[in-house]
């Protein structure tokens, strides 16, 4: 029977050498290009690997995007749980839901072509993940906070549906709005409906 030597000292620096090599180039060319157009071939050539390399490091190109996804949401995370006022704990509930929304917009911003690639990996996949699952959870819990008597959950898939990568790449280039246009939306859709709410449901002047 042919045993099976455990890698050496110097084959585990490789394999960490070259994870880290095809996180940097998948970064760097999904930066510049077309996150479409970047193919496991480009980002292999850029990183000096195998094409095998990529694929037994990551599994496929949605496994190295999530990768690259992941410690950005975490950092986004760890800064709701745990970071200061108003993103974390403590804020009043008007400020703590508009300051979340608004973190949450540009995340989406800055990563939506990332994104984007995880939108149609199944008909439930933008909502169903782990990361989607906590957002939209804190977004219910900070709008009942500031409105009590709204369907708080309800709402909250509908923000976090307008937060759609692929709904916020088609109104910047169909309908041609701006980010501020968009941005000042989803704001009102957030917090705005939940005041308005608040208001027609409080005690008559």
């Amino acid at each position: 029977m042919e045993t099976i030597m455990p890698p050496t000292k110097k084959a585990r620096a490789d394999a960490t050498r070259n994870r880290a090599a095809i996180l940097a180039a998948a970064t760097s060319l999904f930066a510049r290009e077309d996150i479409s157009t970047v193919s496991v071939q480009d980002i292999a050539q850029a990183a000096g690997v195998s094409k095998a390399a990529i694929f037994r490091h990551f599994r496929d190109r949605s496994g190295l995007i999530q990768e690259i996804l992941e410690p950005r949401a975490a950092q986004l995370r760890e800064a709701v749980e745990s970071g200061p006022p108003p993103l974390g704990p403590g804020a009043p509930p008007a400020e703590a839901l508009a300051t979340y929304v608004e973190a949450l917009l540009d995340f989406v911003w800055r990563n939506r072509a990332l994104i984007r690639a995880f939108e149609y990996l199944g008909p439930d996949a933008y909502y169903a993940n782990d990361a989607s699952r906590f957002w939209i959870a804190e977004l219910t819990r900070r709008l009942a906070a500031t409105a009590p008597d709204i369907d708080a959950e309800y709402l909250a898939y509908a923000v976090f549906t307008a937060l759609r990568a692929d709904v916020i790449d088609h109104l910047l280039t169909v309908p041609g709005m701006t980010r501020e246009r968009i941005r000042t939306g989803i704001h009102t859709l957030a917090t705005g409906v939940a005041g308005q709410i608040q208001g027609a449901s409080g005690p008559a002047g």
